[in-house]
């Protein structure tokens, strides 16, 4: 108890102290205007002391994409079905958008040129006709929801302007239909008439998506499911291969894929819309 009481009177007296040291010197006497020299005082006539904080506001653009997926997503070509019907990875991607401007969200196939999969195993015994060189673009993307925010683009189903369309069978596959966009440098986004997931090129109302997120405004504008398909087809020639506007990229000549290993990286790129 004696403690509490030792603690209020220090800090009655400190309050006081500090009280008097904001005083100002005393008027003269003899100067007419009482104003000057006098201390301040508050709409009640009574003395006042005054100290002030500055409160600032730093508002930082956030863009922040969370990515559930494999760090390796293996297609294993081991049986006639797997090579006639394709392999097809259900939601293996989940993409997850959080940000507070407005945004793009787009998918890019890379590799060492660009072009093709790197190659790092090559089997014995493939044949004359056998290559190497495999098309990016015979990986094919689905995602589960349309892409609202592409208005202005020339969007169709000969040049998609996202991956909503379904897999179709190898009987009547369209090439490029869900073909993933690939460049040499994925930071290079997807022109007008190429692929995004969400969003698309151009700052317009509908060309890029508002912020917000996954977790404060529900799944469907932020919450991205994405399927993987590779359709080899026999001989392993990727029907399904192409370009945005259908041109067609399967092997031909008799070509067809070497059997052997084979890699691409996969990145998604969120980025503020532009």
């Amino acid at each position: 108890m004696k403690k509490q009481i030792s603690l209020i009177i220090v800090l009655l007296f400190l309050g006081i102290t500090n009280a008097f040291a904001q005083l100002p010197p005393p008027p003269d006497p003899g100067d007419d205007d009482p104003v000057v020299g006098d201390p301040p005082v508050g709409d009640h006539g009574g003395l006042i002391a005054e100290f002030f904080v500055t409160i600032t506001i730093d508002f930082q653009p956030i863009l922040q994409l969370q990515m559930t997926t494999p760090t390796q997503v293996d297609f294993i070509f081991d049986n006639i079905q797997a090579y006639h019907s394709g392999i097809v990875k259900h939601s293996a991607t989940i993409l997850k958008v959080s940000s507070s401007v407005q945004w793009d969200l787009y998918a890019v196939a890379t590799s060492q040129d660009g072009e093709y999969w790197d190659s790092h195993i090559l089997y014995p015994g493939g044949g004359i006709n056998a290559v190497g060189d495999l098309p990016l673009s015979l990986l094919e993307l689905h995602q589960h929801n349309n892409n609202i925010y592409a208005d202005g683009q020339d969007c169709n189903a000969a040049t998609p302007c996202d991956y909503s369309l379904p897999f179709l069978p190898k009987e009547v596959v369209q090439p490029g239909r869900n073909s993933i966009y690939y460049h040499g440098n994925p930071y290079i986004a997807p022109g007008t008439n190429e692929k995004y997931i969400y969003g698309h090129t151009g700052t317009g109302p509908f060309q890029g998506v508002p912020g917000g997120s996954y977790i404060t405004d529900g799944p469907n504008d932020y919450y991205f499911a994405i399927d993987y398909r590779i359709l080899p087809g026999l001989p392993p020639v990727f029907p399904a291969a192409g370009d945005n506007d259908g041109t067609p990229l399967e092997l031909v000549g008799g070509q067809y894929a070497a059997p052997g290993v084979y890699s691409a990286n996969v990145k998604f790129i969120l980025m503020e819309d532009q």
